[in-house]
């Protein structure tokens, strides 16, 4: 969670002031930062645990243990939002864990699949014999 709380610090986040950062815990044991990224076309705003996830996967990862979000200006925590959800499926089990809090410390904690339930592409892949 300090990772993701260092992360959030360098957001560039003009419009909403809503800083996120997040860490994604990779299998080898390396740390993977992001930092939410807006643009004044909303829609192109790039989200801390997708640019985290985007970096992780440039550098050759592809096995992830945990995720850590950090939300700078809200006093409650904020979990990741639909597109990062999604997106986070995409590489990770339904047991992956994701912790998230903001500035208070207040905490919490969920699974991918607490986070993203009846995810019907993954059980989609599992019909075909795949992992998703």
């Amino acid at each position: 969670m300090e990772s993701a709380r260092a992360a959030a610090e360098r957001a560039y986040a003009p419009y909403s002031s809503f800083r996120v950062g997040a860490a994604l815990l990779c299998a080898d044991g390396a740390v993977v930062t992001g930092c939410n990224v807006e643009n004044r076309s909303y829609g192109l705003t790039i989200c801390a645990e997708r640019s985290a996830l985007g970096r992780a996967i440039a550098e050759g990862r592809r096995s992830f243990v945990a995720l850590a979000v950090f939300c700078a200006d809200a006093d409650y925590a904020v979990s990741p939002c639909g597109a990062c959800r999604q997106v986070i499926s995409e590489f990770v089990g339904g047991d992956f864990p994701v912790y998230f809090a903001g500035r208070s410390g207040e905490a919490a904690s969920a699974t991918m699949a607490a986070l993203l339930p009846f995810d019907a592409l993954r059980e989609l892949s599992r019909k075909r014999g795949g992992e998703a």
